[in-house]
């Protein structure tokens, strides 16, 4: 049985493939995972989350994003550590400006859940975060530049810090006059809701920033009535709610699949904001959906739904001053 704490339910996360297919009921098929891919990239997928797994199903979406396998090995063309050229953006330990207006805040580089696509795999958390001897550095950078107006915090994710180093930084962030508004990048909701209390919603929704919560949902089965509630919390708050996706293949790469998700985020509270396509980081080539089918998908997924539940179909690409949206993207594959 969970405890209701979510440190505690943090703690009790799945550390080991092994036990998360025996969970499943899929104990019997050990060439689904591999243990190499595994000690690569370590593995980590919280109770709550696990949960709404299908069990025995060895396609189950959410699954085939935590699972280690063997292709993550593959050197394929193209596919490297730093795919958004985050190294280059680093302004100030901790702090990275890469686009106008706005800068981004490594807080930590811990997660409640290791998604198996992604592109900071491999950043050098332990060089690169806000540890909190680093602190005056990025904020300083922050204060000298009047014309960053949107602090982002991201990692690892941002919600896995204490109410207390949450609050700290927030209420630093708030003394800077030209920042009007607080962005955070999180997948905490959605793999351990019990983290949303009506603490940290007060806390995030307290200070003079205009604040945004950007969940990553990648399917609608991600979500549940412990999810709701938590989302609930934050609505209530007034905090902006919205997600941005990757699209991955074997997990959401059916418009019904993507249409499914924008209209649950819809039914709480959330809206859809961007459709990634996937960044070609190191190990994750098994992910990828190629642009043309990609483009196919978005147009069915616009046939079907009204304009807002329909997501930007982007690419980030590095050093570029904004992402490439699909109106771009589609003259490359003419």
């Amino acid at each position: 049985m969970q405890s209701s704490s979510w440190q505690a339910q943090l703690a009790q996360a799945f550390t080991s493939p092994s036990q998360l297919l025996g969970y499943l009921g899929l104990q019997n098929v050990p060439d689904l995972l591999s243990a190499e891919a595994a000690g690569d990239f370590p593995f980590l997928v919280t109770q709550a989350y696990a949960a709404r797994m299908r069990r025995g199903d060895t396609a189950d979406p959410l699954l085939r994003q935590v699972l280690p396998v063997a292709d993550e090995m593959l050197v394929m063309p193209g596919f490297v550590a730093d795919p958004v050229d985050d190294g280059a953006a680093v302004a100030a330990p901790g702090l990275l400006h890469k686009y106008r207006g706005r800068a981004l805040l490594i807080t930590t580089g811990a997660c409640a859940i290791h998604c198996r696509y992604c592109f900071r795999r491999a950043f050098p958390y332990a060089d690169a975060q806000l540890h909190k001897s680093r602190e005056q550095a990025a904020l300083s950078y922050l204060a000298q530049d009047a014309s960053i107006h949107e602090v982002i915090l991201s990692g690892g994710d941002p919600l896995l810090l204490s109410d207390e180093r949450l609050a700290s930084l927030l209420d630093r962030l708030a003394a800077i006059p030209h920042l009007s508004r607080l962005r955070m990048h999180s997948r905490v909701p959605l793999v351990l809701p019990a983290r949303v209390t009506a603490d940290l919603a007060a806390l995030l929704s307290g200070t003079r920033l205009q604040a945004v919560l950007v969940l990553h949902a990648n399917h609608a089965q991600e979500m549940d009535a412990e999810v709701a509630a938590a989302l609930a919390l934050l609505n209530q708050r007034g905090i902006t709610l919205l997600n941005q996706a990757v699209l991955l293949k074997g997990v959401n790469d059916s418009a019904v699949a993507l249409i499914d998700l924008s209209e649950s985020l819809f039914r709480h509270g959330v809206l859809p904001y961007y459709l990634h396509l996937l960044d070609k980081a190191r190990g994750t080539a098994h992910f990828d959906v190629p642009l043309p089918q990609a483009l196919v998908l978005y147009e069915a997924v616009r046939a079907a739904l009204p304009g807002y539940l329909v997501p930007r179909l982007v690419r980030e690409v590095a050093g570029r001053a904004a992402k490439i949206p699909a109106e771009s993207l589609r003259k490359i594959v003419k």
